[in-house]
């Protein structure tokens, strides 16, 4: 019969490898997150409350293609299938008149 003392001791071994596996879980390509992303969002527009039309890359190198999908809290459907192309830096990161901007004229408006 097994004594209390090597109960708790492996008890405490057990409960002390779960955050051990989970931090070696984190650093390794068996996690999930290998560092090499093969995914990336380049527009998103709003269609309505719940619908959303959205362009995304997939693939690496040569067989990079982008989707045009359909999002909806139910589905994602593929609309297109394009290739990839180059995004102008200036296009990619165009920011939109400043929120204090828009709401000045609206109130000047009104």
């Amino acid at each position: 019969m097994p004594s209390v003392g090597s109960f708790v001791l492996w008890f405490a071994l057990i409960v002390a490898a779960i955050p051990l596996t989970l931090w070696l879980l984190k650093r390794t390509p068996m996690g999930g997150m290998s560092g090499v992303q093969t995914t990336r969002v380049i527009s998103s527009t709003p269609l309505g409350p719940t619908q959303r039309l959205v362009t995304v890359e997939v693939g690496q190198g040569e067989s990079r293609q982008w989707l045009v999908l359909g999002v909806t809290a139910q589905s994602i459907q593929t609309v297109h299938t394009l290739p990839a192309q180059d995004l102008p830096a200036a296009a990619a990161q165009t920011p939109g008149p400043a929120f204090a901007t828009l709401f000045n004229k609206a109130r000047k408006a009104s």
